[in-house]
């Protein structure tokens, strides 16, 4: 029997990296979109090729293609005709889309489309995940958020995630896909982009600690966030293509902490004052701050059986011993 095929937009980042991983030791075969650059930016999955049961790559493939790009993304679904599809491909930096309004409204929003009916029009109907995120709730209408929650964006970014969210259940309910929506609270690790706060928290005071760096820059302490492991919530996206019905799942620890909570549990495991090192700078406040998120997981542990496995305190520990080990190694 041939192994399931799953491509996935967004290989390259963080999700990509973990649920590609994750997928591989399942059997499947994994195809990955990547936009093509001047420079490689594979280095998340390029640990991949080198595990045993990958057999030289062969099980993982990437290919050229762009959310920008109709024709790009029509041909590499021709190519593979997956059985799984998993949309993780986004400019996905909240502050970043203040800047860039447009670009992040073309990929994360109109690129979700592009997609979909890229699909509809080689008449295929693989199994889809689109990733929704928290940020979609933004101004929170009730706490917890769940999925009967409305939403209330407060960025570009979200407002381009809540645009790819309904066009995805219009496309469920309107031409038959199987179509799931997971609405991701905020989750990390070692290998989260380093403009993210709580990597851009492990990686100062990890340089902080071993003297290559002296003062670390953060915008908004107070805002609360629902934080959890990242290869904890692949397996909830893995989880919503195994089911017989399509539907919407939030993803979420049920735990909210802030930023400022963040940096003192990391601050305290290296053993460092947060308050003789950490500045506060306004360039990093957003426009419109998203005070608090917090998700009721609910559906997800009743219906898929998922529940996260990091607890915070673990979370931050992993992320400072990955980026101390890394940190030393810039030393030397």
């Amino acid at each position: 029997m041939s192994p399931r095929k799953a491509l996935i937009t967004g290989i390259t980042g963080q999700d990509g990296s973990y649920l590609a991983e994750f997928l591989l030791a399942k059997g499947y075969e994994v195809h990955g979109v990547v936009r093509r650059a001047s420079t490689f930016n594979t280095g998340r999955i390029d640990p991949l090729y080198e595990q045993p049961h990958i057999s030289s790559g062969k099980h993982l493939q990437l290919h050229y293609g762009d959310l920008g790009d109709s024709s790009s993304l029509q041909r590499v679904l021709a190519a593979v005709v997956p059985d799984e599809v998993y949309n993780l491909g986004a400019q996905s930096h909240v502050r970043v889309s203040f800047d860039v309004p447009e670009y992040t409204t073309d990929v994360v929003g109109t690129g979700t489309l592009r997609l979909l009916e890229a699909m509809r029009s080689l008449g295929i109907k693989p199994k889809f995940y689109q990733a929704s995120s928290s940020e979609q709730y933004g101004l929170v209408q009730a706490v917890p958020q769940s999925e009967n929650t409305p939403f209330y964006p407060r960025s570009p970014y979200a407002c381009a995630k809540v645009f790819a969210h309904m066009l995805t259940v219009n496309y469920r309910e309107s031409y038959g896909f199987p179509a799931s929506c997971g609405i991701l609270f905020n989750h990390e690790s070692p290998r989260r982009g380093e403009n993210f706060v709580t990597r851009k928290i492990t990686r100062g005071l990890t340089r902080i600690k071993v003297g290559s760096q002296k003062n670390l820059a953060l915008g908004n302490l107070e805002a609360q966030r629902d934080w959890g492991f990242a290869g904890d919530y692949v397996e909830a996206m893995w989880l919503m293509m195994q089911q017989d019905v399509a539907d919407d799942y939030v993803i979420a620890t049920g735990e909210t902490h802030s930023v400022q909570e963040f940096l003192e549990v990391a601050a305290a495991y290296l053993d460092l004052d947060w308050r003789a090192v950490v500045t506060q700078d306004p360039r990093h406040l957003r426009p419109a701050e998203v005070d608090l998120l917090l998700g009721d997981p609910s559906k997800a542990k009743r219906v898929l059986g998922w529940e996260p496995t990091v607890t915070f305190r673990g979370l931050v520990q992993m992320m400072c011993d990955a980026d101390l080990a890394l940190a030393q190694q810039e030393m030397r």
